[in-house]
């Protein structure tokens, strides 16, 4: 007998068989209510990209409608048929349908934020199911070899970046490596301690990339059973430092052209002690 298997994937869902739309919601409670009673319902048949609560157009009766999209289509799917025509959190009864929007096949993908990363392996995870560490960061400002210099005038200098991180399940005995590389120019006359906290949001920026991108190599299987299962997407053109690299990036086997442009995301300092795992 064949086991059914939801696969998912750490990367933006833009399947419109993963999204669903809450009609007929009344208008007497506040946005924050009706967000926080539908995450509460929606929440329990599967991991959540986003949900997003909205008044009707003026033209229409008042009152909201919302839209909740799932990670999982199958998740969508069964969510949809329970909560349809029932009240869950008001007197009556609400519609809840399949988004019927075509899928624009020339939008590619893209991968999540550090962020929901995060969140989605903790909600199937657990807390302690995954954990990350660098294995190396590196000033890959000057390195002239890899063709990754950029020409910079005297009143500026390229800084930049270059991470290797590793994830890990240690219940599922399985691990992988992502890379990720941050850049910016900076004025040359700028305040040394100025330039320090740039290259510590740097480094740090390079470590998320890195993060999120070994995230991309891995696949959620929930089985029938509600068990689930790890499985991870190699590269088999992809070439990583050994484990005994001594912290130093091989920066000619690395494609630096798919990591040239720079996350500006966030703006926190970097842990400078990088002797030490980084869990979440």
């Amino acid at each position: 007998m064949d086991i059914e298997v939801d696969i998912i994937e750490f990367k933006v869902p833009l399947e419109n068989n993963k999204t669903i739309f809450v009609w007929d919601i009344q208008p007497t409670f506040s946005e924050a209510y009706i967000y926080e009673s539908l995450w509460s319902v929606y929440s329990a048949f599967g991991a959540l990209y986003l949900l997003k609560v909205c008044p009707n157009a003026t033209v229409a009766e008042p009152g909201f409608y919302a839209l909740v999209k799932f990670y999982s289509s199958a998740q969508a799917s069964k969510a949809q048929r329970v909560t349809d025509k029932q009240c869950l959190f008001q007197s009556s009864p609400l519609k809840v349908r399949l988004s019927t929007k075509q899928n624009l096949s020339f939008y590619s993908s893209k991968p999540l934020s550090l962020s929901k990363c995060q969140n989605l392996a903790n909600h199937y995870l657990g807390f302690g199911g995954w954990s990350t560490r660098i294995v190396t960061l590196k000033d890959i400002s000057r390195c002239v070899d890899a063709g990754c210099q950029e020409e910079t005038d005297d009143q500026s200098v390229l800084l930049k970046y270059g991470c290797i991180a590793e994830l890990t399940f240690p219940q599922h005995g399985m691990s992988c490596q992502g890379v990720g590389v941050t850049e910016e120019i900076i004025d040359n006359d700028r305040d040394p301690e100025e330039k320090l906290r740039k290259r510590g949001t740097l480094m740090k920026r390079a470590k998320d990339k890195a993060v999120v991108a070994a995230f991309e190599k891995v696949l959620v299987m929930i089985l029938g059973n509600g068990k689930v299962a790890i499985e991870i997407k190699f590269d088999p053109d992809e070439i990583l430092p050994e484990e005994n690299s001594e912290g130093v990036i091989k920066v000619n086997d690395i494609s630096w052209n798919e990591f040239g442009g720079a996350d500006s995301n966030t703006e926190e300092d970097f842990p400078w002690d990088l002797t030490v795992d980084l869990p979440y």
